[in-house]
């Protein structure tokens, strides 16, 4: 079998030891590419992550005040310390919080004006970066690669692993 595209760009040697493994190796890749561009815009816009990003995106999607942990349950990438994240976006006054008068262990997070002039802004270039990192394929192909990247994760989601 001839050598794969990542195995030539990694200067690996030898064979990946099963398709699994170039494939894993292959997201991985994937992954970091394009997290790198997404780090760089969010960065540009003043915020420090792409979890960032992401909790401003479910307050306005939601468009109503969330628990803290439901907040953290609807994020794309695992979040353990959501309430230091939450802190910086306060501190940003992207996002605002406030207890619950029925049971004060519940605190409420909301996203604030600021925090959504700030998605605003990030709409059209987001836009722009989807386009570039995956604009190239077609629809099928982006609908066959969104089914088979679910279907790699179904097997962790079923075990209720979170990291």
């Amino acid at each position: 079998m001839l050598p794969g595209k990542l195995q030539k760009q990694i200067k690996k040697r030898h064979p990946f030891a099963s398709p699994m493994e170039e494939a894993l190796l292959n997201l991985v890749r994937t992954t970091d590419r394009i997290q790198i561009r997404f780090e760089r815009l969010f960065r540009q816009h003043g915020l420090d992550s792409s979890s960032q990003y992401n909790v401003l995106r479910i307050l306005r999607g939601e468009g109503k005040p969330l628990p803290i942990l439901e907040v953290a349950g609807r994020t794309l990438t695992v979040t353990p310390g959501i309430t230091g994240l939450i802190d910086r976006l306060e501190r940003g006054a992207l996002v605002a919080r406030r207890r619950c008068t029925e049971d004060r262990r519940v605190v409420f997070v909301s996203i604030t004006p600021q925090g959504l002039e700030l998605l605003s802004r990030l709409d059209e270039p987001l836009q722009a970066l989807h386009a570039e990192a995956l604009g190239h394929l077609s629809r099928a192909e982006l609908e066959s690669l969104s089914r088979l990247l679910e279907k790699a994760r179904q097997p962790s989601e079923e075990s209720g692993e979170q990291g």
